[in-house]
């Protein structure tokens, strides 16, 4: 399986915050799938190529998104639940598995967080995304105290 990188803080690519807190909800900004600053897969997803060429792309921005919600927790807190999971393709006008794409972060988000992993989730494909990245990942995620306060 890929190694994905969630210990690198992602690293904004404009004026903006990775994340951000409002009571017991963090709302991610979009992530693209980038290490270290460095997108690691660019261009179209199409209908060219398996969707298993983009697992490793998906994979590291969802990565990229978990970690930048975790950074904003407290100690002691812990996600209760991912709240909403979106999912941009920069798809060509042929392809049409978009949820096949998010399966891939769906899969990630429940290998790091159990059945908190799995909530609600949207796939969108887009005539393009920051940078020529093939996939752009924004979620929502519910934080409670780790006790279960």
């Amino acid at each position: 399986m890929d190694k994905i990188e969630e210990t690198n803080h992602p690293i904004p690519q404009g004026k903006y915050v990775p994340a951000t807190r409002f009571n017991n909800l963090i709302y991610t900004a979009g992530m693209t799938p980038r290490d270290k600053g460095v997108l690691i897969q660019k261009g179209k997803v199409g209908t060219d190529q398996p969707v298993e060429a983009y697992k490793a792309a998906v994979r590291q921005a969802a990565a990229n998104a978990l970690a930048a919600a975790r950074n904003l927790l407290a100690e002691g807190e812990r996600f209760e639940q991912i709240v909403s999971l979106t999912v941009y393709l920069n798809a060509d006008d042929t392809f049409e598995a978009h949820s096949a794409l998010a399966d891939f972060a769906s899969e990630y988000l429940y290998e790091q967080l159990g059945d908190a992993g799995i909530g609600p989730r949207t796939a969108v494909g887009v005539a393009s995304l920051p940078g020529g990245a093939p996939v752009e990942i924004q979620l929502v995620a519910g934080v409670v105290m780790e006790s279960g306060e």
